[in-house]
């Protein structure tokens, strides 16, 4: 990891240090958060997949994306259905599974992890993208939940690729580990990185792990985010409507999480 940052992002690092070098630990957390302040645009949010687990929502802004990459298969696959429903081809990818859900004959699917290296059991987005499309310069959807490496993985990801996805869609875990310091570092690159060409229009806490409440802050464990490239965006204003009429449960038995008030603010300041 170390390396990685090294040799993949090291002019962000050294800006994000300066950033907030002479800020507290509180404070540091606090200015991440307030850098994911979901905004309201023009498009309105539709919900690609299922009521609950597999469901996420995305901007009403899907015409002419080629393909929608998909890594860490579940056991339902409503979301990337959608996608291949409205046009786009659907790319897949898991060592964990044998196959996707369903008819797999809608999807393309690889039997590998994805994250920061390729090798037998790996691939990084790159050469996974690199190898699936012939274009260069499409635009594509990207939907990942790979329980953890999405740090890294969105880490080692090109620029390029990075502002191909019109729309991103990530569940980050372990959110509650902000207050290490190491942790947090990584995190902080990781969204600086995507808030470089996009922008956050909604964040919705996963049920199944709970909230974190330290040092006056409230921290979801795991939330899912959804990015817009900003060249989509012709007005934006603060959101503070939580939650989405179109938001439902991930875990239909445990208890509902609301996102905390931290996590967005009426007056965006």
């Amino acid at each position: 990891m170390k390396k990685l940052i090294k040799d993949g992002v090291s002019d962000v690092f050294s800006w994000a240090n300066l950033k907030v070098e002479k800020l507290n630990e509180k404070e540091k957390v606090i200015e991440l958060i307030k850098k994911l302040y979901p905004v309201l645009t023009d498009r309105k949010l539709v919900r690609f997949g299922p009521k609950g687990d597999g469901g996420y929502l995305i901007p009403d802004d899907i015409d002419g994306i080629e393909a929608c990459f998909s890594p860490g298969v579940g056991n339902l696959s409503g979301f990337e259905k959608d996608c291949f429903k409205n046009g786009m081809e659907v790319f897949l990818a898991d060592k964990s599974v044998n196959s996707p859900e369903g008819n797999n004959d809608e999807f393309n699917f690889i039997k590998k992890f994805i994250g920061p290296i390729s090798n037998d059991s790996y691939i990084t987005m790159d050469d996974w993208v690199l190898s699936s499309l012939n274009s260069k310069n499409s635009d594509l959807l990207l939907q990942m939940d790979i329980e953890g490496y999405e740090y890294s993985t969105i880490l080692n990801m090109s620029n390029a690729l990075l502002k191909r996805f019109r729309i991103v869609v990530i569940e980050f875990h372990s959110l509650n580990k902000l207050w290490d310091k190491e942790f947090f570092n990584i995190v902080s690159l990781v969204f600086e990185k995507l808030l470089h060409h996009h922008t956050c229009l909604h964040i919705h806490p996963n049920n199944c792990c709970g909230i974190s409440n330290l040092k006056g802050i409230e921290i979801p464990k795991v939330a899912e985010f959804t990015f817009i490239r900003n060249n989509r965006i012709n007005k934006r204003e603060p959101q503070i409507n939580f939650p989405h009429l179109l938001d439902f449960d991930c875990v239909e038995e445990k208890k509902t999480i609301v996102l905390p008030k931290a996590w967005y603010s009426v007056n965006n300041n």
